[in-house]
């Protein structure tokens, strides 16, 4: 869904959407660009595509608007590495893995985090620029007074359907109407419905009836899939398949009057089936380093040693935390969760603390390990689409207060564990 989402452009029409919404409020652009990637973040669970994408987007209309290079730096690093902890975060599904613990419940549990950081980020983002209009200039008088209701049909347009389509798909996850798998392909063909639909020549008659009935189409499928959903009905997989075929099917007979190519939609299911591979080969990785682990006793020594110190729970879970805090500066996510989870993992229970509620601070902290230097990924995949000029220093410098952000989010997390525990506990007593 998110390969689709972005080789269609149809980020670029949403970014353009909020920027026209977000016109009167201070730093528009970089609300903009922040929102963006927290939609964005929700459709992929990835961080190099949303970086370099918003990089190509998002970072040179904030340098010719103005902005000052290192907040603009920061708010598109800070904003791309959302995808590690917003659902449906490829980290979450390997941490799930490595610790026994429902996605699901990892994917309801995140959900407000995800949404608390982004709200700081726009917080501190609006702050900084009130406080000091060159770093985030406002946008000229006339790009600011557009008519009410071209921003409304803008949203309609281009940022309901994504954002019905990313709800649908990650609500019936954690809803429990779908498993992440049945979710992930509705997903996709809802994707490709959008693509086709973006990108269609209406001035072509038969594209425009063709473009109807597929909609319609589309209607009576989903139609179908609630009425199975809140009845005593059983859905028939073998009609479902069909009607699953048939919407892939009507969907490339549609690609020859769209924008949307057939080499599109063929690249996307390359990366998908790609990234994939990679997260396949990462639970290998981790369960054979896990039961090599365990197998040898590895984790004795090192709950001997923590013991040895007589921490408490709270002193516990401050050392884990600046161990993978100081992991995260030389070491990327994977390393992280494959190598050191398993070892952190048998000490849970022994300080009786909740794998989930571990695991969500681990996805917040591992939000720094991508903004860190000297291995910090998202300003390396911002200096290589970012213009010759721009420092990779100055890059660097922009991201230290979301950093810092990103450590008070930790704190309020931990202080207020019922952000993450609410929402799982409700959904699933």
């Amino acid at each position: 869904m998110g390969y689709i989402v972005e080789r269609a452009n149809i980020l670029d029409r949403l970014f353009r959407s909020l920027q026209l919404a977000a016109g009167p409020v201070p730093a528009s652009l970089a609300i903009a660009t922040l929102v963006t990637c927290a939609i964005f973040a929700t459709a992929t669970g990835i961080v190099g595509a949303c970086v370099t994408l918003m990089g190509l987007l998002a970072f040179p209309a904030m340098l010719r608007a103005g902005y000052d290079v290192k907040i603009a730096a920061g708010v598109v690093c800070a904003g791309g590495c959302l995808g590690i902890l917003i659902p449906p975060s490829v980290m979450l599904i390997l941490y799930g893995a490595t610790a026994g613990v429902s996605v699901v419940k990892l994917y309801a549990g995140a959900f407000f985090p995800g949404i608390m950081l982004a709200s700081l980020y726009v917080l501190y983002t609006i702050i900084m620029a009130v406080l000091n209009p060159k770093l985030a200039p406002r946008l000229p008088l006339e790009e600011r007074n557009i008519p009410y209701m071209q921003i409304f049909w803008a949203l309609v347009t281009s940022f309901l359907p994504l954002a019905g389509l990313i709800g649908a798909a990650l609500g019936s996850i954690i809803a429990g109407l779908a498993t992440p798998s049945e979710a992930a392909a509705m997903g996709s063909i809802g994707a490709l419905l959008l693509a086709v639909g973006y990108g269609a020549d209406y001035s072509r008659r038969w594209a425009l009836l063709l473009m109807q009935a597929y909609g319609i189409f589309i209607a009576l499928v989903i139609a179908y899939l609630i009425v199975c959903s809140f009845t005593a009905l059983d859905v028939d997989k073998r009609v479902l398949m069909v009607a699953v075929g048939l919407t892939v099917v009507l969907g490339v007979a549609l690609l020859p009057g769209t924008k949307f190519k057939l080499s599109q939609l063929t690249e996307s299911v390359f990366l998908t089936t790609r990234t994939t591979a990679m997260v396949c080969w990462l639970f290998i990785g981790s369960f054979t380093f896990s039961a090599v682990f365990a197998y040898l006793g590895g984790h004795e020594p090192v709950e001997h040693f923590v013991l040895a110190m007589n921490l408490n729970t709270t002193g516990f879970m401050i050392l884990a935390q600046i161990i993978i805090f100081i992991l995260g500066w030389p070491l990327e996510w994977t390393e992280i969760i494959v190598i050191f989870m398993p070892i952190f993992l048998p000490l849970l229970k022994t300080f009786n603390v909740d794998p989930l509620f571990f695991g969500l601070l681990v996805a917040l902290n591992i939000q720094t390990s991508f903004l860190s230097p000297p291995v910090a990924m998202a300003p390396f995949y911002l200096k290589g689409v970012a213009p010759s000029w721009v420092n990779i220093n100055d890059i660097f410098r922009g991201v230290m207060p979301y950093m810092i952000i990103v450590i008070v989010s930790m704190i309020m997390l931990y202080t207020f564990p019922q952000i993450g525990l609410w929402l799982p506990n409700y959904m699933y007593k």
